[in-house]
């Protein structure tokens, strides 16, 4: 495979902030350091948050497919910061890179594991149906931030596989 078959474009559907907990209210452009989202806090910072785990995305395929399967997930409901649409998001793994138009440069560094505050987007309490383990390729997933600046919704980036 081509580097340039390893370029992919994507867009940002929605920004999440909160806080702390879900979901994660709307808003239209953010500023993204080191430390996550201006505006965004968590609550278990032992599980969430820091420079690791600075940004939480998810595809927004995934919480269609969801939806499809009679789940009450929405873009915001299971914490992540960026919701993304335009790729195949089993298709997005740890060392990967999003580029995006404004500059900024996010990294992913893990699969995000679920945990029991984002029950309410399931039926049945059924978290483990985005957990990479179980389901590979349904997983949120964690970046950190290699440039910062802003974001806002609509916003393209390259995803560069790794």
């Amino acid at each position: 495979m081509t580097k340039l078959q390893n370029r992919r474009t994507g867009r940002v559907v929605r920004i999440g902030v909160s806080q702390g907990g879900v979901p994660k209210r709307a808003i239209d452009r953010v500023k993204i350091e080191s430390g996550g989202l201006t505006g965004d806090d968590q609550n278990d910072k032992k599980h969430h948050g820091g420079p690791e785990r600075a940004v939480c995305l998810f595809g927004l395929d995934v919480i269609e497919e969801l939806r499809a399967e009679g789940h009450p997930i929405e873009p915001g409901s299971t914490g992540e910061n960026l919701t993304i649409d335009g790729l195949v998001w089993s298709t997005v793994a740890p060392g990967d890179r999003f580029v995006f138009d404004s500059g900024v440069v996010l990294e992913i560094v893990s699969f995000a594991k679920p945990c029991s505050t984002i029950r309410e987007s399931f039926a049945g309490g059924q978290i483990g149906l985005i957990e990479q383990g179980a389901f590979p390729g349904r997983s949120r997933v964690y970046a950190r931030v290699i440039t910062p600046g802003a974001v806002a919704v609509d916003e393209e980036f390259v995803h560069e596989c790794m």
